[in-house]
């Protein structure tokens, strides 16, 4: 068994399985450890961790995806942006005893040059541009409130607006996240 921490809960656990299932990879032999907003990826006693921790000392599960948004320097000074997102989870990762078998990918609009952004931003960024303005154009005109910042309100959009092919897989914007999902896989 392998495992998948990843930010949120439902929403992006069923994007990571359709992900694997696209790629080619059995969902059934990950666990999914969702850790709710990004603080929590940064608390040690995290009761997600307890549980990581003993799946892995009973060899439960063998290797780890964290998969991360980057988000924005300017909300959060600490953990906001790239660098500090990295940083951040490799100091946990090191703090936890699991940097062997832990791999890290940080989710961010592939447009902006700061990597910065989050998993909507990626999954955005992977539309062609005349979808992408229309979502970005609707989201401008609307009373939606935090409309920058609120992560489902794109995926709704997102969703909504294009049914029958909810996600690119095939753009190169997901090629970074769905090669370490098959190394995810992979013997160690």
């Amino acid at each position: 068994m392998y495992a998948i921490i990843h930010e949120g809960k439902s929403i992006d656990k069923s994007f990571f399985e359709l992900l694997l299932k696209n790629i080619g990879l059995d969902k059934n032999l990950v666990n999914f450890y969702g850790m709710g907003g990004k603080s929590n990826f940064f608390k040690k006693k995290n009761f997600r961790y307890k549980d990581l921790k003993l799946d892995i000392e009973r060899e439960k599960i063998k290797k780890i995806l964290f998969i991360i948004d980057s988000d924005y320097l300017e909300n959060d000074a600490k953990y906001g942006g790239y660098k500090n997102s990295l940083r951040e989870i490799e100091s946990i990762q090191n703090e936890l005893n699991i940097k062997n078998v832990s791999d890290t990918f940080i989710a961010y609009d592939r447009n902006s040059e700061e990597k910065e952004g989050y998993l909507e931003s990626l999954i955005l960024s992977s539309l062609p541009q005349e979808q992408e303005k229309c979502i970005e154009d609707f989201l401008n005109c609307s009373d939606f409130r935090a409309k920058t910042h609120d992560k489902s309100i794109f995926n709704i959009l997102y969703k909504n607006g294009y049914p029958k092919a909810p996600y690119n897989f095939e753009h190169q914007n997901f090629d970074e996240l769905k090669t370490k999902l098959i190394k995810l896989f992979e013997e160690i």
